[in-house]
């Protein structure tokens, strides 16, 4: 799969920038010492107070152990998602969860432990990336990490530590709104935001599926999204659902709306049809039989609980 969210963070607009925190957080990811395991200490990029980036310091902790069913990984890179910006702000609460905090829901490495009772190919030392269910001090952005098995998955060939890391929770995202949708090989699929990560990998995800894609992208974003399979490319925007009952007069058989504009976007949708949107959609569909589903269905599910977090301590700036 192509590491689309490698190029979108090569041409963030300032808005964007702004929401992920800009370079500053990616920059922070590396300010840490790098200690031996074997200490049985590590350094993370968290924070104390929610605010704009300069809130980042650098906190001191014990590495974490792999226990039952668990694999510890040491970090070399962690993506910076903008619901990890948001938190960081205050702006996106999660409950029960106060600073410290870690954040960090992605990330690429090498396996340093396996815990017992751990059904693996895997081996000390290969190359992994991970899905983590961030939990107070037990996020990505540290220098190691303790996740489930089944959080861990090879890094593909030819894909730098960077690369991978930009993968796990966009194309699982992706993955299970496929999965929600639940259409029959030949179908023909709708996305929005397909210049976006998520966007960019439900078009690869859904054309290995067998499924037609109308696609969605701004003029200089055209050819990246033909290049990712999309059979048909649109003009995003408010004619966007318009231009697909062009391509698709009867409607297309389901929806993928990273975009965030369901409310409009399922015109395009055929009665019957069915929808997985990032946003929650006010139009009325029950008169057309559209089933629907929002962000949280799109979450991706938690195989094992995460382990405690350890307490970190300190708070130097990075």
């Amino acid at each position: 799969m192509h590491a689309l969210g490698v190029v979108q963070a090569q041409r963030l607009d300032q808005g964007v920038q702004d929401a992920v925190g800009d370079a500053l957080e990616v920059a922070a990811l590396q300010s840490g010492v790098v200690l031996d395991a074997d200490s049985g200490e590590q350094k993370a990029v968290g924070l104390t107070d929610f605010g704009e980036p300069e809130v980042l310091r650098v906190l001191d902790g014990p590495a974490p152990e792999a226990g039952p069913g668990q694999i510890r990984i040491r970090v070399r890179a962690a993506a910076v998602n903008p619901v990890d910006a948001l938190v960081r702000r205050g702006i996106a609460h999660v409950a029960g969860i106060e600073p410290p905090y870690v954040p960090g829901m992605d990330a690429a490495g090498v396996v340093e432990a396996i815990g017992e009772d751990v059904d693996t190919d895997l081996q000390v030392g290969d190359r992994v990336m991970a899905v983590v269910v961030v939990s107070g001090t037990h996020g990505a952005y540290a220098e190691h990490i303790v996740v489930p098995a089944e959080s861990v998955v090879r890094v593909p060939q030819g894909l730098s530590d960077a690369e991978a890391a930009t993968l796990p929770m966009n194309s699982l995202t992706a993955r299970m709104a496929l999965d929600l949708l639940d259409l029959p090989a030949g179908a023909t699929v709708a996305v929005t935001g397909a210049a976006g990560a998520v966007g960019g990998s439900a078009v690869q995800l859904a054309k290995a599926d067998g499924y037609r894609v109308i696609a969605d992208a701004a003029p200089k974003d055209e050819q990246l999204v033909k290049g990712l399979g999309a059979d048909v490319v649109l003009p995003r925007g408010a004619e966007f659902p318009d231009l697909v009952r062009q391509e698709a007069p009867g409607g297309v058989d389901g929806l993928i709306d990273t975009a965030g504009i369901a409310e409009q976007a399922l015109h395009a949708v055929r009665d019957g049809g069915r929808a997985v949107s990032s946003s929650v959609a006010s139009a009325n569909t029950g008169e057309r039989g559209i089933a629907t589903q929002n962000s949280p269905a799109l979450r991706p599910r938690a195989h094992l609980p995460a382990p405690p977090p350890p307490p970190f301590t300190g708070g130097h700036e990075s």
